[in-house]
């Protein structure tokens, strides 16, 4: 990465960075503590941004389909769960130190091999485990060790059996999960990027062994669309197959969506070709019968499995960076040179669908704000605000990347003004204005919404 580009990353990265806490998005986590690395906290706009993100997620890959299910497991498993899949021996990574600086990295994250902060020179590597590991009881023994999940999977591969026996589903079909994962990243790093404790959106789909690389390819596509209906910019998006020597000892085939981050092109989310691995290690290690049987044709085998797997918080990011931008404003009230912050947020994903506002504190426009307010929070996120100048509002609502602004006037209660029971909303892209009627605001946000 040039001088430049990278000044320019960490410029936009830091702008985010105090726009995220300013407006309440993103908190460094324990900061009154002097915080702790690879931790954060969401604060009321970031816990709205991350449910919208699960809820499309969620809408689109188990509601509107027929053959996806969804799960909820346990944080805690029986670590055996954790042996049986490779964890315990091989969830490693290559950590070096450098001899001069002590900062510790991943050596496989290196382009070079000396210190990246001080070019001195590195230990050799040694791996390490990424896993939490704690205990259950009240004695701290082997036989009381447990670990904290590093991603949502194999709690789907165990409930597997479960799962098919009560919900009666016939090859192929998926289970899907939205849950809390953690691991000890040695070198955690660009903001929400890469944690400590993250959020991953898994969906493991079940299929006949002869139909992977049909179910592989049908996976990516959807993945793409999915990107794309929530307005990641296209150019900013690309699939890349691994090679060979970059597959995990898993996987048959992997493709990832990268994402060109300020920091340059990184994973985003991964389609894997998992074969029957994890399945067929279950049964080995616990000895039960994970088998599918086909009533039809009578075969009896064990299903292969792609997965989808995304990080929400990886998500957020992407969305953040994707959205931001600085414009010279064009207003009556505007001087040359004044710039908008705007957070330019796929209408459906902003945190906040409209801002309320009276044009003055004059009670009977705070009663109609009020009531506006009481009637679209029944379906919409709505915020209402009556300080500081309009101008003013209209900046804090661009900056939380809010779509629609409405404007309760005068002549909303004048009963001889053309504009009586009406509003005016303002358009955050376009910066124009309609004037529409009280009763109609509702019916009109969500036809936007759904358009």
């Amino acid at each position: 990465m040039s001088k430049t580009k990278e000044n320019k990353s960490y410029s936009l990265m830091d702008k985010l960075n105090s726009l995220c806490k300013r407006r309440g998005i993103i908190f460094q986590s324990s900061e009154i503590y002097d915080g702790i690395n690879g931790c954060w906290d969401f604060g009321p706009l970031g816990v709205e941004l991350r449910k919208n993100i699960k809820d499309l997620w969620w809408k689109r890959i188990v509601r509107q389909r027929e053959d996806v299910v969804g799960l909820d497991c346990s944080i805690i498993m029986n670590s055996m769960v954790w042996k049986a899949s490779g964890h315990v021996d091989s969830f490693t990574d290559p950590l070096v130190d450098c001899k001069k600086c002590n900062h510790r990295f991943r050596e496989d994250l290196l382009e070079e091999k000396v210190c990246p902060d001080c070019g001195g020179e590195l230990t050799e590597p040694r791996n390490f485990n990424l896993m939490f590991q704690t205990y259950m009881g009240a004695v701290e023994s082997d036989a009381n060790k447990i670990y904290l999940r590093p991603e949502t999977a194999q709690g789907i591969y165990i409930n597997f059996k479960n799962v098919l026996n009560s919900s009666r589903l016939r090859i192929p079909f998926g289970i899907a999960q939205i849950g809390k994962a953690f691991r000890n990243e040695i070198n955690p790093r660009n903001f929400i990027f890469r944690s400590r404790e993250f959020e991953q959106m898994e969906l493991q789909y079940f299929i006949h062994p002869n139909d992977a690389d049909k179910y592989f390819d049908y996976w990516v596509e959807d993945a793409d669309s999915w990107f794309k209906s929530i307005g990641l910019k296209k150019e900013n998006l690309r699939v890349r197959a691994h090679e060979d020597n970059e597959l995990a000892h898993y996987a048959r085939k992997c493709v990832d969506f990268e994402y060109n981050f300020p920091f340059g092109w990184q994973e985003l989310a991964g389609i894997h070709d998992r074969t029957d691995f994890d399945l067929k290690r279950h049964i080995e290690t616990s000895g039960k019968d994970l088998y599918y049987f086909d009533d039809i044709t009578k075969e009896k085998f064990i299903p292969n499995v792609i997965e989808t797997s995304e990080g929400i918080d990886r998500t957020l990011l992407t969305i953040l960076v994707d959205a931001y931008e600085e414009e010279e404003e064009n207003t009556k009230t505007s001087k040359q040179g004044d710039m908008r912050v705007v957070l330019k947020f796929h209408k459906t994903i902003a945190p906040v669908k409209a801002g309320i506002f009276p044009l003055s504190k004059k009670p009977a426009l705070i009663e109609v704000c009020k009531k506006l307010e009481a009637d679209l929070s029944k379906e919409f996120a709505v915020k209402y605000d009556q300080t500081g100048s309009i101008g003013r509002r209209y900046r804090r609502q661009d900056e939380i990347g809010t779509p629609y602004c409405i404007t309760v006037d005068f002549e909303t209660i004048d009963p001889e003004s053309e504009g009586f029971e009406s509003a005016t909303i303002r358009i955050r892209d376009t910066m124009k204005q309609e004037r529409i009627n009280l009763a109609q605001i509702k019916l009109w946000i969500r036809d936007e919404l759904d358009s």
